[in-house]
């Protein structure tokens, strides 16, 4: 790690795991360059997409109570949503063949010159695409598209479901229960100033550090702030089914596309999928606002690695000594984007 951080400029903490003890911790570099404050094993990061294995498990914990089925159509919770044919089960593989709100929301704003310091929420997106009913990408169904839509209308889902806000049934159905006392979801439309001292910083350099702004509202997607040692308890709550049922684990650590790359990578329910041979991880990667992150889990070996940037650079391009000390499989080939065709995570 010592090594990741001089020569490929990690910037973050990395925690590892193996057969449910702590083996290794670690900080390095900045939480914030322009105040010159440290990283410390309790600073949380924003999650980015390493969000959406906590949404997905939420969503499964609806189903196993009976208050959703995979196959209900979005517009059974949102009547005035634009597309016909996609159902919960799309949203959680990528397959629903959406737009990125993301792009089509930033469209707005800039063309209609709105503030871009409040958040936006959930809700306000669903209403926005209702409203001008962008076109989708392809039919619901026809391919994988990893896109950050998908998990922005299973956040609203979680809200119209439950009637509590997302952050609320994520603090009280995934937060306590697994013990993770120092995670929050903190949305811009909900915090003028996000109580989180970690800064994001792009492009490799210390100058572009990433001011938070509207597309930092809407939750399910991103927006859960956590902490290396809450994403391990997060891990040992699955492992031991205080969560979700080990059989609904089962189908969300299931392929449900087809293998993406040379057989290896795949998506499930919130999960990425690397298989080799009789090894399987699942994992998550994220990139958002100036963080970077992989959260891995090797099923066979009962191996975790945490690793969450907030500079975002190639350094988890180079972890191939580090899975193999651990004995987990090399996952490198397009960890990152799984399709190659994606910019953002």
């Amino acid at each position: 790690m010592q090594e990741l951080h001089r020569k490929s400029h990690f910037n973050g903490n990395v925690l590892v795991a193996k057969k449910g003890k702590i083996i290794y911790e670690g900080s390095f570099g900045w939480a914030n360059h322009l105040t010159r404050d440290s990283l410390t094993l309790g600073s949380r990061f924003e999650l980015a997409s390493v969000s959406k294995t906590m949404t997905g498990t939420a969503i499964m914990q609806l189903w196993e109570e009976g208050k959703i089925k995979l196959d209900q159509d979005v517009r059974e919770f949102y009547p005035n949503f634009p597309y016909a044919g996609i159902t919960i089960r799309l949203l959680l593989t990528h397959r629903s063949g959406m737009m990125n709100y993301v792009y089509f929301v930033d469209g707005l704003y800039r063309s209609q010159h709105l503030d871009q310091r409040k958040g936006i929420t959930n809700k306000q997106v669903m209403d926005l695409i209702a409203q001008y009913k962008p076109a989708p990408f392809n039919k619901p169904n026809a391919r994988f598209l990893y896109n950050n839509s998908n998990y922005m209308v299973l956040g609203a889902i979680i809200e119209k479901v439950t009637g509590m806000p997302y952050a609320q049934y994520m603090m009280e159905h995934i937060f306590k229960p697994a013990g993770m006392t120092h995670t929050a979801v903190y949305s811009k439309a909900t915090y003028d100033k996000i109580p989180v001292d970690v800064v994001g910083h792009d492009r490799n350099s210390w100058r572009y550090s990433v001011a938070q702004n509207f597309l930092d509202g809407p939750v399910g997607d991103k927006g859960i702030y956590s902490t290396i040692t809450d994403l391990y308890l997060f891990d040992q709550a699955l492992k031991a089914g205080r969560l979700i049922k080990r059989a609904t684990q089962d189908s969300a650590y299931t392929a449900h596309v087809l293998p993406l790359i040379r057989g290896h990578f795949s998506y499930g329910y919130g999960w990425r999928i690397f298989v080799d041979k009789d090894q399987k991880v699942v994992y998550h990667t994220g990139w958002w606002h100036g963080f970077r992150h992989i959260f891995l889990r090797d099923l066979k070996n009962d191996v975790t690695i945490v690793l969450l940037g907030n500079l975002v650079n190639g350094s988890l391009l180079h972890l191939d000594e580090l899975y193999k000390m651990t004995g987990m499989p090399v996952v490198r080939k397009d960890a990152y984007k799984g399709t190659g065709e994606t910019a953002e995570d």
